[in-house]
């Protein structure tokens, strides 16, 4: 290997680096401040990916449906919570119109949109919008009920909300993989390296995202108040912060994410339904670099396993996805000699 080969690989591996952190810091953003292992995240990049494919195609996106199969199970759930609590009358309908407004709004509408053929501008939004509003919806389904619950018996609703999700995207997209186009097609060169239009998009989006999170967190009281929630739930509580709408606005933010991830990656690989999976555990090995807690070192953990992944493939590519998973092992290690231990009640 030169000095040439090595930088193509290192460019390769920042590259994906970058993607992975984007998702790291969804896991730790969910575990902070709901102690949720999100496992699915990777299906919010997958549906990102495949809702856009779909629509290029013209074809109305299985994310669609279900976002309205969500919104309509979440209004069946706070209709019968309103029923044994007595809710009064304007509260049960401010709460219905908020679930039900954005899908029973969407999904009529779906069919004409799409036939269309609007801009990529607008389908990248569009797809936006479908795959973040189902992150709410998904916490009310599956973890709003469970908030006190232990970390062993989120983790096991996470497992069965992944499988869950993987079967829904077999088969609302089926089993084909699907590209998108790259948003800028240009090519500039640089000594031996080559820079894709794709991949300085990838770079910016994730510094201004990175960097968006910073301010939000620093600057705003919804922002000020997850970090809160995330250092002693019991306190923010007591000081008048719900832990519900944090849990709520924590998995708004993480499908966001994941699918502005599947958005940039989909133009350099094929996506399936499953895709999200291996991603989303890629992204897990660099969030336990930071434990969990921790943007800067989910960040720099990121990075690494992407440079681990690029040269492994290329030393090794038939196993570069189990020198990746193995890299864990040490960070385990070297974790559990570097944290505090203590006992769950």
């Amino acid at each position: 290997m030169d000095l040439t080969i090595a930088a193509i690989l290192g460019l390769d591996g920042l590259t994906n680096g970058a993607i992975y952190a984007l998702v790291a810091l969804a896991l730790v953003l969910v575990f902070s401040v709901t102690r949720i292992i999100f496992i699915p995240q990777g299906e919010f990049v997958a549906f990102g990916a495949l809702t856009l494919a779909s629509l290029q195609m013209g074809k109305v996106p299985g994310t669609v449906w279900l976002l309205l199969l969500l919104a309509v199970a979440a209004a069946v759930l706070d209709l019968v919570q309103a029923l044994r609590e007595r809710w009064r009358a304007s509260r049960l309908f401010f709460s219905l119109l908020q679930t039900l407004s954005f899908p029973c709004v969407v999904a009529p509408l779906a069919p004409s949109f799409v036939q269309q053929q609007h801009s990529l501008v607008v389908q990248v939004g569009v797809t936006l919008a479908i795959v973040t509003c189902t992150g709410p919806l998904l916490y009310r389904l599956a973890y709003r009920a469970l908030s006190g619950a232990s970390v062993l018996t989120l983790l096991i609703v996470s497992v069965g909300v992944h499988f869950a999700l993987t079967g829904i995207g077999l088969v609302f997209f089926g089993a084909e993989g699907y590209r998108t186009p790259a948003f800028w097609e240009a090519r500039f060169d640089a000594g031996p390296l080559s820079f894709t239009g794709q991949t300085l998009i990838i770079f910016g989006a994730s510094a201004a995202l990175i960097v968006a999170l910073f301010v939000f967190f620093e600057r705003t009281l919804t922002g000020k108040a997850l970090r809160a929630t995330s250092v002693n739930r019991t306190g923010a509580r007591l000081m008048g912060i719900s832990g519900d709408a944090a849990g709520s606005m924590s998995f708004t933010m993480a499908a966001f994410i994941g699918a502005l991830s599947g958005l940039l990656i989909s133009p350099s690989t094929t996506i399936y339904y499953d895709t999200g999976f291996l991603i989303g555990l890629k992204g897990f090995v660099a969030a336990v670099f930071g434990g969990l807690g921790s943007f800067p070192m989910a960040l720099a953990g990121a990075l690494g396993v992407g440079l681990v992944e690029s040269f492994g493939s290329f030393w090794a590519s038939a196993f570069k996805e189990v020198i990746v998973f193995t890299v864990i092992l040490p960070v385990l290690l070297w974790r559990s000699f570097v944290d505090p231990h203590h006992e769950e009640h």
